[in-house]
């Protein structure tokens, strides 16, 4: 099944926050707040619901930013799993998003969901609503949308989307829980050495400058690096900070750094093969779930390729694409890129052979996730003692080296 390509529009209407009053089909007055383009739109609603509207405003943003919280991939998951089980229970599309919309706590998702809404009700296909928002909807959400209103089956298409979104949110989070960990351990020894630099080891200088005594060279060393970062403290934090800005910068804008850096991550003992376990993992599901969805398997590595989470993982499916458009079987596709582990290409060579690879993708998919699960449990455990390890090292080599003078005082004594 083709799935046509969605349109783009480049142009989003802004919506405001209306509160209005108006009386029921019973006579009853009302009030409430609504979101929307302009009032007319908002009057027209609100007919449409059985409300003749008495008066409708607009309200004041507030002087300091409108509050709203951030929309986040969560948000995003969630409202696919509620907008699915709405369709699932047979509620029509439009009130679908009304409701899941209405609900919504965060005011930007609720923003988000009703704006689409509104776009829907103008004839718009969902598909080409969703596209309008490229940074919460991306091409592959966009076109299993559009290829469940082709076919008739949105509700199972969104059902499958709203599994994807989940799967993969999952998996995301298990990665940023294994990098949590080496990540403190850095922050937590670089906070500790700060502190016992600008404050302990002036207080032991002192100390011993009343001595008089030659000091141990180690003494001598910390001292020097103590009395380096307070007459230059704020040299050493701009700098940390250009540094992580240029850093950021250059992830940002170089396409050649961003794959050095993805490349040596997948290097890295302990958090290597972590990696490359979820980049083997979000493959398998993003593929399965748009084979599933009748996407060519020619178009669906296309956008497998942007949701691998890895240079090195998308540049080989684009290659695997290019040699699967030819004609080549993807199992040998996958064989040559020498990424993939060989149990993962005997299960896509048995799809390919039986007309399931979405089924047995969807296993190797299973597999890995859980291994990704067990993998970060045990860095967890392994990195909690090493913390200790650690930190405990660096205060005690920084204490032993304030005491070495005092050991060689009583000595002297």
């Amino acid at each position: 099944m083709a799935v046509a390509a969605v349109k783009k529009s480049p142009k989003v209407e802004k919506s405001y926050n209306f509160a209005w009053e108006g009386v029921d089909k019973r006579g009853t007055k009302i009030k409430g707040e609504t979101r929307g383009a302009n009032m007319a739109l908002i009057r027209a609603d609100l007919r449409r619901q059985g409300v003749n509207p008495t008066k409708v405003r607009k309200k004041a943003e507030p002087l300091l930013g409108s509050g709203k919280k951030k929309i986040t991939a969560a948000d995003i998951s969630v409202f696919s799993r509620q907008l699915a089980t709405m369709m699932a229970a047979g509620v029509p599309l439009v009130q679908s998003f009304e409701i899941v919309g209405r609900g919504h706590e965060n005011a930007s998702m609720q923003e988000l969901i009703l704006t689409i809404k509104g776009d829907i009700e103008s004839g718009t296909t969902m598909a080409s609503a969703l596209a309008k928002h490229p940074k919460y909807f991306d091409d592959l959400v966009c076109n299993l949308v559009a290829a469940g209103e082709q076919a008739g089956v949105l509700d199972d298409l969104l059902d499958k989307i709203a599994t994807y979104k989940e799967k993969t949110e999952s998996i995301k989070g298990k990665i940023k829980k294994a990098l949590f960990y080496p990540a403190s351990v850095i922050i937590v020894a670089v906070v500790v050495t700060t502190v016992i630099m600008l404050f302990v080891i002036p207080a032991f200088k002192d100390l011993f400058t009343s001595f008089g005594a030659d000091l141990p060279a180690f003494t001598l060393l910390v001292i020097g690096i103590s009395d380096f970062m307070r007459q230059w403290w704020w040299a050493v934090g701009m700098g940390v900070g250009l540094f992580g800005f240029a850093v950021g910068k250059l992830h940002e804008k170089s396409r050649k750094f961003r794959e050095l850096i993805d490349r040596a991550s997948l290097k890295i003992a302990i958090i290597g093969p972590i990696l490359n376990k979820a980049a083997i993992a979000r493959f398998a599901r993003t593929l399965s779930t748009m084979f599933a969805a009748g996407v060519p398997l020619v178009e669906a590595l296309s956008s497998v390729s942007g949701a691998t989470g890895n240079i090195v993982y998308s540049d080989a499916v684009l290659k695997m694409r290019e040699e699967v458009a030819t004609g080549q079987s993807l199992q040998l596709a996958m064989r040559q890129r020498n990424l993939f582990p060989h149990m993962v290409i005997q299960m896509t060579a048995i799809g390919e052979e039986s007309g399931s690879l979405d089924a047995m993708l969807g296993k190797v998919a299973d597999f890995y996730e859980e291994e990704v699960d067990n993998a970060v449990d045990a860095l967890s455990s392994l990195l909690e003692p090493l913390i200790m390890v650690v930190i405990g090292g660096l205060v005690g080599s920084l204490i032993i080296a304030m005491y070495l003078p005092i050991f060689k005082l009583a000595a002297v004594v």
